[in-house]
């Protein structure tokens, strides 16, 4: 190793990158990582997850005190919006935790590399004019906001933005459309809608959210439906022209038919993501990208050139950042010698709108595809926390195997869905049946007993519903 600069080069300092630092530093290991932006944290804590759980949280706060949810309990109030502190909370909270992977970058020894990494052979790469070896490079690049044609973002004028301008928005905009009924699209127009905007939802698919379970996709659009959001579903966005401070969309239906225009004060394109590859010389090692521009690698992480490996965003799977935390884990562990696991399988994903939306494992629809199943579904109106906290939306659901029990999917809506789906992923993790949830004894009252009352459905055994 010592004919080289470094054991381990990352590059990219997002949550799989920074993680894949740490971990092999704490193995023992020489290691650096390379990041062009002023603060480490990549996409998710600088641009991403954090920030928007910061506006989503205030937001929430905003909402229930403005429309009634405080009044139900018996709290009067009525709140004044002072945007620029909540935009200045949700900076404190970057600030805070980017400097704090820069403090455990400094504890662990990792050097960072400030700048981007461009490869000259396998285990060279130039960053910031320095050349820089190491015997195993990481590439862990994350990815950036898919473009739509015909709708040019500029975030500069607040007008027509993606999820990072959408961030920054310096008031709140009267019409606001969201172009794209996934994930990113809905945490923000929810932001926006609690704060005052009227926010359309345009999707091109017939529901919101693809890949999730059919139940909770149509859960979910009656939620926001009662919220206020207006959907268009099953519609295409075909061009957008700018004037002034006002937006004109020009939508069709997604099978073809007459046009129609569509005004906003600010449009937010949210149509997905896209890996991050472009600039780092990747012909130069003789490594390509598979149709969907992802790096393609083995069990172990290992591309298709030896030496170079690849976690997160940029290979196959969900663009999550707690998947690449876990793959950045496992790659430093393959490199220094250790087995490293990750179960692609039972990875959770969330939505955090009001309620929460959440899931892990198989779809109902994926897993009849593989044979013969039982489900259940327990409503969260039936649940005495969330009926004493007037959380009555939404529901827990079930699915598991037929003949053998074993637990493969579970699915909710619910305010902490998000905290609720960690005992499904960890009991999928283990292999549990349905009995084995339906006979784990729960705390009440707590959210979490609907996964127990849904487990206790699948066996027949229902008490509360």
């Amino acid at each position: 190793m010592s004919n080289f600069d470094y054991d381990v080069l990352v590059i990219g300092a997002g949550p799989g990158g920074y993680v894949a630092a740490i971990r092999a530093a704490q193995l023992g290991l020489k290691t650096a990582c390379a990041e062009g932006r002023e603060t480490l944290g990549g996409t998710c804590l600088n641009v991403g997850c954090i920030p928007s759980k910061a506006m989503l949280h205030a937001s929430e706060y905003f909402d229930a005190a403005a429309n009634g949810a405080m009044a139900e309990m018996g709290i009067d109030v009525t709140p004044k919006l002072n945007l620029d502190k909540m935009h200045a909370q949700r900076i404190d909270a970057v600030g805070g935790l980017t400097k704090g992977i820069e403090f455990l970058f400094k504890k662990n020894k990792v050097d960072w590399k400030k700048g981007y990494a461009t490869f000259i052979d396998a285990h060279t790469v130039e960053v910031g004019g320095e050349k820089i070896t190491a015997k195993e490079v990481v590439i862990a690049t994350g990815s950036s906001v898919t473009p739509l044609p015909g709708v040019e973002v500029d975030n500069s004028k607040f007008v027509v933005v993606d999820s990072t301008g959408a961030l920054e928005l310096p008031k709140v905009p009267k019409k606001m459309v969201v172009i794209g009924g996934g994930v990113i699209g809905l945490e923000l127009g929810s932001v926006w809608r609690r704060l005052g905007a009227e926010v359309t939802v345009v999707e091109f698919l017939d529901q919101l959210l693809p890949g999730m379970d059919m139940d909770i996709r149509k859960e979910a659009a009656k939620i926001f439906k009662k919220q206020g959001m207006e959907l268009k579903l099953s519609t295409k966005v075909t061009g957008c022209t700018v004037k002034g401070k006002k937006a004109t969309l020009t939508l069709e239906p997604a099978a073809g038919g007459a046009a129609e225009t569509l005004e906003a004060d600010c449009v937010l394109v949210a149509i997905g993501r896209k890996p991050n590859t472009d600039g780092l010389g990747l012909d130069k090692i003789g490594l390509e990208v598979n149709q969907r521009g992802q790096i393609e690698i083995d069990h172990e992480f290992r591309t298709a050139v030896d030496g170079v490996r690849a976690v997160g965003d940029c290979v196959p799977g969900p663009m999550l950042a707690h998947k690449a935390e876990d793959e950045g884990i496992a790659v430093a562990e393959w490199i220094a010698g250790q087995t490293g696991i990750v179960n692609h399988d039972v990875i959770p994903g969330v939505v955090y709108t009001w309620p929460e939306i959440a899931g892990v494992g198989l779809t109902e629809e994926a897993a009849k595809e593989r044979g013969d199943i039982k489900t259940s579904k327990f409503p969260m109106m039936a649940n005495s926390r969330a009926k004493t906290n007037h959380e009555p939306d939404g529901f827990v659901k079930v699915i598991a195997d037929a003949e053998t029990d074993r637990v493969l999917g579970v699915w909710c809506i619910a305010s902490v869905a998000g905290t609720m789906i960690a005992q499904a992923a960890q009991a999928m993790e283990f292999g549990a049946t349905s009995e084995d949830i339906a006979y784990t004894c729960h705390a009440h009252p707590t959210h979490s007993e609907a996964i127990k009352e849904a487990a206790m459905g699948v066996l027949g055994k229902p008490i509360h519903m």
